[in-house]
């Protein structure tokens, strides 16, 4: 039985990780150098309360089904354009959180078949505080891609390709998202994606960050060109140049800005939104049919965007959420777009007061 092991760990409330006192000894410094230190660390979630409700809560237990997906589109400079997709996943299973920290182990509820031949391998850590957030993933996608669309000249029809299996093609994409939020004292990004504080009223932020992205591709062009002979029912359209290639690894470095926004419109009711825009140098490096070795340099935008409903009222919680990356890579004789993303359905139960609420109650 195939089982997929998917971590995701959210540090949501720094706060919460540190004790509200230390004890200062010899041996760890002086009283002044802790308190210093202690203000510094919880600077980074200092939060209104007007607008935020802390967790209440030491842990937290979670079940969760993701619906992943991942979209690849080649396309050479002569117009000819080939996507492919896998069939979406489904993923289903049960997270334990501590303060801080998340935890779980998802079983992937289509495949669960013994011994296919390139399991995906899907890891995605994000950290939220309140002034910062840092998305981590890890994607290995396997070669179960189908032929979506397809386009090779307009005297040929390649409707006889779509949504035939084509295993030529595995993509690989690693990488991290590091942000800073500005209005971070009444916005809480944790309170639409992570389930850890509460927004208490409508509010937005701006959003600063930079990224690194590294893709790689590999792909049997002959085996694709073989399908196109063998299936068609007209003259065999010829694969561009540009598409004669077998591998390519792209390094993508990004600065980006955007804008994130809460609507709180019902009581413990919360519809987050945030859209980010990049601007990322390109460095790619392949090899073609006509030439060994071809690097590209260039800018281009990317973009990530999350969407994110909510009800928590402190001690249950669900919702939905998603998530969307798109990159692009283009120059003259050859370009790809890349879209992966995934949606998040939940419910949890927050349980075992922290000591100053027991104190409270």
């Amino acid at each position: 039985m195939l089982r997929r092991l998917q971590f995701i760990i959210l540090i949501t409330l720094m706060l919460g990780a540190f004790p509200e006192r230390v004890e200062a000894s010899s041996a760890m410094g002086s009283p002044d150098s802790l308190s210093w230190l202690r203000r510094t660390i919880r600077g980074f979630s200092k939060i209104d309360t007007t607008y935020i409700e802390p967790q209440h809560y030491e842990f937290s237990a979670m079940l969760q089904m993701t619906h992943a997906y991942d979209v690849y589109q080649l396309k050479s400079s002569s117009g000819q354009a080939i996507t492919f997709a896998p069939s979406p996943t489904v993923k289903f299973g049960p997270y334990f959180g501590w303060r801080w920290a998340f935890a779980g182990y998802t079983f992937d509820l289509k495949n669960l078949s013994i011994g296919r031949k390139a399991p995906k391998q899907e890891i995605d850590l994000s950290f939220y505080a309140s002034q910062v957030g840092v998305d981590l993933f890890y994607r290995r996608t396997g070669s179960d891609y189908k032929i979506r669309n397809v386009h090779l000249s307009p005297d040929t029809n390649e409707d006889f390709l779509e949504d035939r299996e084509f295993d030529g093609l595995s993509v690989g994409i690693t990488g991290f998202n590091l942000y800073y939020i500005f209005n971070h004292q009444r916005f809480s990004y944790p309170a639409a994606f992570a389930q850890s504080t509460r927004q208490k009223r409508s509010v937005g932020s701006w959003m600063a960050g930079l990224g690194y992205t590294r893709n790689s591709l590999e792909f049997d062009y002959q085996k694709l060109q073989h399908m196109i002979a063998a299936y068609s029912t007209t003259p065999a359209a010829q694969l561009d140049s540009g598409l004669m290639f077998n591998s390519v690894k792209y390094y993508d470095y990004c600065l980006s800005g955007g804008y994130a926004y809460n609507w709180v419109f019902m009581k413990n009711w919360l519809l987050g939104a945030s859209l980010s825009i990049g601007l990322g140098y390109k460095h790619t490096i392949g090899d073609v049919q006509s030439e060994r070795r071809f690097r590209l340099n260039n800018f281009s935008f990317d973009g990530i965007a999350r969407l994110g409903l909510v009800y928590n009222d402190n001690t249950w919680y669900a919702g939905a959420s998603a998530i969307f990356h798109g990159y692009t890579y283009r120059k003259s004789r050859f370009s790809s777009n890349n879209a992966f993303g995934s949606l998040n359905i939940y419910v949890g139960y927050n349980f075992l007061l922290k000591k100053k609420y027991r104190n409270k109650q």
